[in-house]
């Protein structure tokens, strides 16, 4: 049964993505079973440094951005989106989306309507079957 939980995301370690060709992002995942006694729902935060990027990507699962820090340009299905401080991105199940290359700091809260992290199955464009 799902409980109340608190998480202290300063106490959270960096993730990265795997293999790293998929970017240079780092995220902390907050809400997420197994690690959490939570259901229905994940969150979490990410940060892109200069530089950093996050290839283009999708997952069948709708994803909201929200901006905490920074400006930056979400590419979502190849139209750049602003995403900054107070600002809610809705990222619809399916769609492309990622930062290429981030020009300043940025960091931003993420959310799934899932129970796990782990259950996104992401797809990247630039990754053929083939690999």
């Amino acid at each position: 049964m799902p409980q109340p939980t608190r998480v202290d995301a300063a106490a959270q370690p960096d993730e990265l993505l795997d293999p790293p060709g998929r970017g240079s992002i780092r995220f902390r995942t907050l809400i997420s079973a197994p690690a959490t006694n939570t259901s229905d729902i994940v969150f979490g935060v990410a940060m892109l440094a200069p530089g950093e990027t996050f290839a283009l990507h999708s997952h069948p699962q709708p994803e909201v951005y929200f901006g905490l820090e920074g400006t930056e340009e979400v590419m979502i299905d190849g139209v750049p989106h602003r995403l900054g401080p107070g600002i809610a991105l809705y990222i619809p199940g399916g769609t492309v989306h990622g930062v290429p290359v981030a020009k300043g700091h940025l960091k931003w809260a993420f959310t799934f309507a899932a129970d796990s992290l782990a259950d996104i199955q992401y797809s990247y464009p630039h990754e053929t079957s083939d690999d």
